[in-house]
């Protein structure tokens, strides 16, 4: 049967050099172009109805890179396999082969590019590898519905906040749901996020005030947020940090 692969990179040039080579190695590995994109978020648009079994994808791209690219497609139901493709130093190369991620190396072999998708054919994305390599916080969350990826902005995020087994990402504009753990969704954005409570985390930008909250022991206090009417409120255990970094903002 032949391959399904999808190509991901912001230079022409790079794309037709994969296809040549994508023709090269037609007799040891026959593969089907499904569609082509000059950076992640176009990528998106077109990925989940392409059918692709495998993408190749370049990591450093304006608008999205590959890694933040393949960490939403991860959220599809039988998302592609990646294989990234990098022109990076060794440092990053050695964090790639830590965490099991197949990369190729430009200028890309015709030999070398065969054993990736060989080896991509057989795996399934791993959300936390592609965490782990990732060496910066993402621009966007990710919600699929109807196997179509709705992206949100961090930077619109007014808070988060566990439910069960889910995650309530709210904006200004309206709510999310997401299946991300909170605590992960901290350690990735702790410059932008603020626990104020167990199951929240909030905009630090977004904090306008606090206002008292009476005959509740655990929780003091409310906050006061810009974007939504809805008062939070902070426990007792998270009041001084929490009161602490806002009286450091500028």
């Amino acid at each position: 049967m032949s391959l399904r692969v999808f190509i991901v990179d912001d230079e022409e040039p790079a794309r037709s050099r994969l296809k040549e080579l994508l023709a090269d190695i037609a007799a040891e590995l026959p593969t089907t172009l499904v569609g082509e994109a000059r950076h992640g978020l176009e990528a998106l648009e077109q990925v989940p109805a392409s059918g692709a079994q495998v993408l190749l994808a370049d990591i450093q791209m304006p608008g999205m890179g590959g890694l933040e690219l393949a960490r939403h497609l991860a959220g599809l139901e039988g998302p592609p396999a990646v294989v990234f493709i990098t022109a990076h130093d060794r440092h990053a190369v050695e964090a790639f082969e830590l965490n099991a991620i197949d990369y190729l190396l430009k200028p890309v072999r015709a030999a070398r590019l065969a054993a990736a998708l060989k080896k991509a054919a057989a795996a399934v994305p791993d959300r936390e590898q592609l965490a782990r390599a990732a060496q910066t916080a993402r621009e966007y969350l990710s919600v699929v519905e109807r196997n179509r990826i709705i992206l949100v902005p961090v930077k619109d995020i007014v808070f988060l906040r566990a439910e069960q087994k889910y995650v309530t990402v709210r904006t200004a504009a309206r709510e999310h749901l997401i299946e991300e753990p909170l605590v992960a969704l901290e350690r990735e954005f702790a410059e932008r996020l603020v626990r104020i409570h167990r199951n929240c985390l909030v905009a630090r930008a977004a904090i306008r005030g606090f206002e008292r909250n009476p005959g509740d022991d655990e929780a003091q206090w409310l906050v006061v947020l810009d974007g939504t009417d809805e008062r939070l409120p902070v426990s007792r255990r998270q009041w001084p940090s929490v009161r602490e970094m806002v009286a450091e903002k500028p």
